[in-house]
């Protein structure tokens, strides 16, 4: 929300010399946030000129130019950059005459860019200044022609500061209005928290009377029989009319420059007095061109698959949500959005029929999102407006289109009010204090509860608030709490820090799930943290099929929870080498959703806030959503090693993966063991399956590799790509709080090689627990050290290279003790797989 200065002190007394900085510092006291300090970024000397006479010259390029010459002082003064009161210009429109009053930019002014003006040849005549448009000086868009004084409905001496004249020395303040604070998004709601802050005297404009009662009845009907979610799509609906505006007539500076400070760009005279009602008293109007309306009006829901253009000219498809505002003719404007082309205020418009409606929030934050529509309007109806501003807003239309345009307020109107009162919530004495902790006075907390509007009744001691009808967020006492301690001040509450309850510290789940990622970052892997909405399409790559849809999803392309960590981890993996960090070695622990087949998930009944749910209830919330087990995934793109002297870079590879897999197995102190596997998305030669050895039988728990070239294509990868995904939850279950020690053995160990020759199809995991089985208790270690497959190997076939360790624990073994260990190994893999010694 952007609140011009000038405008602000309208409503509320600003203290002499006060900046944009005291402003935002005040606003920030009493809880708003701020944001930019938005000026005309010019600075003088900028001053009223008229023209007196000019000259065409057609120049060889076809272009036309006018040396003009333009009094820019009284006679006998100096201008105000110090030269003649005549100044010669150079000047490329056409759209004025002499005797035209226009804005000059005279030697040494500088223009918003910035753009410093200053004598200069060009087209044979030294141009001494510059005659603006609009654009130039930050007022619009329009750049047809130069700026002319009578377009704004001004006139004014030559010499006078053109800078004052048109309000640009002006300046606003933004601030962000959170989501409940909607009163906010007004002049007058910004005015009146200014007050709390400062103390400053505040005007409220909506004591203005707006009561009217029509002549003559214009026919509205609210028909919302089955209203969504048990919500009326329209309470309040007022119109008004203005007969007899002259369309031609400009909008003036000032309300051009104030609304061009609050972000809205000039239109036309009745559209800029609607927006800036809007702006003013937050209440979002719209007028129609009388002369256009068929019939009545009727507020209805849309009919699903309805067609209906905007006036931006798309045609847009609508649902049973949306709200329509529509005449005999049909849609004539999506309600608390955008206005519809058949009935847009036009350039010929002379009979308005001003709107001032109160819309369901709901309903018009989501037709905004789904047609992708924000709006001024849609911003303030979603956030929720003062029921009881319509009226008054409505009539200060009416006022601004009389007094500006030259129109006559006529009698033609409806009044609809179906708003609903504001419920008094009970307070009790002492509660305040008991729940922020400082003690607040019974004064102090009935004048804040006044300051902001509302009204009191005591009742035994205790207090019966009914909050303003500005203010729905107000709802239970804990919000009263909150705006006592809020106009008291913040500054009032002690900072201290609370007494720890006495506790057994970490469980053995938290602690293990640290200690993985400390390990991980301690390796050289960053933690990230990854969205879980994703496409169904990013699931099912990696055998997603049975997947949670969002009933209301923040992103149409993003609809569905994840199964698994990988997509995410691979977009934002893109996302930093799309910035230059090429090599990444990421990881995140999150959850995952996994539904079981044929089950329909959802929340039965929404408990209370304020109570603690029965065991039925919870037990009904927990089977009301699908498994979400805590994964674990890294992903390592481009290299693990950069190329150094001596030392060439080392690619990431699924080698990475596994020795990731190896830290989390040390950190969890589970053994976690890998074998051949498959997996959707993964290469079918690079991919291990892990599991764990329980009791019972083998779990599996997760898998590691490299990415299918195809599927790092997609995400815009190296065709390179390690991952590794653990059921981390799995894991930790088989994690004991037993430490156990590997025995330092002391006696002398025995090392030979073995090559063993198998097919293809033969995982080495597989082949190494062969001969661990065999080799029985003396073998201490095996390490794959070669798969080769060349010269001397039959086609299918290949020949894998174990190093063995050997080692007894009460003797030194015999190299034929070592040997015939080794031969048993060799005699139990062969019996399994057929493998051979190689020569």
């Amino acid at each position: 929300m952007r609140v011009p200065l000038s405008w602000l002190g309208e409503f509320v007394d600003l203290a002499p010399g006060t900046t944009p900085e005291d402003v935002h510092a005040a606003l920030v006291s009493v809880g708003l946030e701020e944001e930019e300090i938005h000026r005309f970024e010019l600075s003088g000397p900028i001053v009223v000129g008229e023209v007196l006479e000019f000259v065409g010259e057609p120049q060889k390029n076809g272009k036309t130019i006018n040396w003009c010459q333009v009094r820019v002082a009284a006679d006998g003064e100096l201008a105000a950059d110090g030269g003649p009161a005549i100044h010669g210009i150079v000047c490329g429109a056409h759209n004025f005459a002499v005797g035209d009053k226009v804005v000059v930019t005279l030697p040494g002014a500088v223009l918003p860019g910035p753009f410093p003006i200053a004598p200069r040849q060009t087209y044979g005549h030294v141009s001494d200044g510059m005659i603006a448009s609009a654009r130039e000086l930050g007022l619009g868009d329009e750049h047809d022609g130069i700026l002319l004084l009578s377009s704004l409905g001004l006139d004014a001496p030559v010499g006078t500061d053109a800078i004052a004249l048109l309000g640009l020395d002006d300046s606003a303040v933004e601030v962000n209005v959170t989501p409940d604070r909607g009163y906010a998004f007004s002049i007058r709601g910004i005015a009146r928290e200014y007050a709390h802050a400062t103390g400053a005297a505040f005007r409220d404009p909506a004591l203005t009377s707006g009561s009217f009662s029509p002549s003559t009845i214009f026919p509205v009907v609210i028909d919302d029989a089955a209203p969504i979610r048990g919500r009326i799509g329209s309470t309040v609906f007022t119109t008004r009319t203005v007969r007899g505006i002259d369309p031609t007539r400009p909008t003036p500076a000032w309300m051009v420059a104030r609304l061009g400070l609050a972000g809205i760009r000039s239109i036309s005279l009745t559209v800029d007095v609607t927006n800036y009602v809007m702006i003013e008293l937050g209440q979002p109007l719209h007028g129609y061109d009388l002369d256009t309306l068929t019939g009545g009006i009727l507020v209805r829901r849309a009919e699903a698959g309805e067609k209906f253009t905007t006036l931006d000219g798309v045609v847009r498809t609508l649902v049973r949500e949306d709200l329509l505002i529509t005449d005999e003719s049909g849609p004539i404007g999506l309600a608390g959005v955008m206005g519809g082309a058949s009935t847009e205020i036009s350039s010929t418009s002379v009979n308005v029929l001003v709107e001032a409606a109160n819309f369901d929030p709901v309903s018009i934050a989501r037709s905004a999102r789904r047609h992708k529509l924000p709006s001024e309007a849609s911003r303030r109806f979603e956030r929720g407006v003062d029921p009881a501003i319509a009226a008054v807003a409505a009539a200060r239309v009416v006022q601004l289109l009389v007094d500006l345009a030259g129109g006559e307020a006529d009698g033609l109107g409806s009044v609809h009010d179906d708003s609903v009162a504001p419920v008094a919530i009970h307070l009790p004495t002492g509660f305040i204090s008991g729940l922020i902790g400082l003690e607040y006075t019974g004064d102090e907390v009935r004048n804040s509860l006044l300051e902001i509007g509302t009204t009191l009744v005591e009742a035994d001691g205790d207090l019966s608030v009914t909050p303003p009808t500005w203010r729905p967020d107000l709802t239970d006492k804990w919000t009263l709490a909150e705006e006592v301690a809020r106009i008291v001040g913040y500054d009032r509450i002690p900072s201290v820090l609370p007494v720890a309850p006495p506790g057994r510290g970490l469980t053995r789940a938290q602690t293990l799930r640290r200690t993985v990622s400390q390990t991980l970052a301690a390796t050289g892997h960053t933690e990230v943290l990854a969205y879980p909405f994703v496409s169904s399409t990013a699931n099912a790559v990696f055998g997603g099929t049975d997947q949670v849809r969002l009933a209301n999803a923040m992103d149409g392309a993003a609809p569905v929870l994840r199964t698994t960590l990988l997509p995410g981890l691979l977009q934002l993996a893109h996302r930093n080498r799309s910035r230059g960090l090429v090599d990444v070695s990421i990881y995140e622990q999150g959850l995952v959703f996994l539904p079981e087949a044929g089950v329909t998930y959802g929340i039965p009944v929404v408990p209370p806030g304020a109570e603690k749910p029965s065991v039925e209830v919870q037990a009904a919330l927990n089977a009301g959503i699908p498994p979400q087990p805590l994964h674990l995934g890294v992903v390592l793109v481009g290299n693990t090693r950069r190329h150094q002297p001596g030392h060439p870079a080392t690619p990431a590879g699924w080698q990475d993966a596994l020795a990731a897999v190896a830290q989390v197995s040390l950190a969890t102190g589970v053994s976690i063991q890998v074998r051949q596997g498959s997996r959707p998305g993964m290469h079918p030669g690079r991919t291990a399956e892990l599991f764990v050895t329980t009791d019972a039988a083998e779990l599996v728990v997760g898998f590691a590799g490299e990415l299918l070239p195809s599927v790092a294509k997609d995400y815009d990868l190296p065709s390179v790509v390690a991952v590794a995904e653990i059921d981390l939850d799995a894991v930790i279950a088989q994690a004991t709080s037993v430490v156990s020690a590997t025995e330092i053995r002391t006696k002398p160990a025995a090392t030979q090689d073995l090559s063993l020759v198998v097919s293809v199809e033969v995982a080495a995991g597989d082949l190494r627990a062969a001969v661990i089985e065999g080799a029985g208790a003396l073998l201490e270690r095996i390490d794959l050290v070669d798969d080769y497959r060349g010269a001397g190997i039959e086609p299918g076939q290949k020949s894998l290279t174990f190093a063995l360790r050997f080692r007894a624990p009460d003797r030194t073994l015999t190299a034929a003790e070592a040997s015939d260990a080794r031969l048993a190994g060799v005699a139990l893999a062969s019996a399994r797989f057929g493998a051979t010694l190689r020569e």
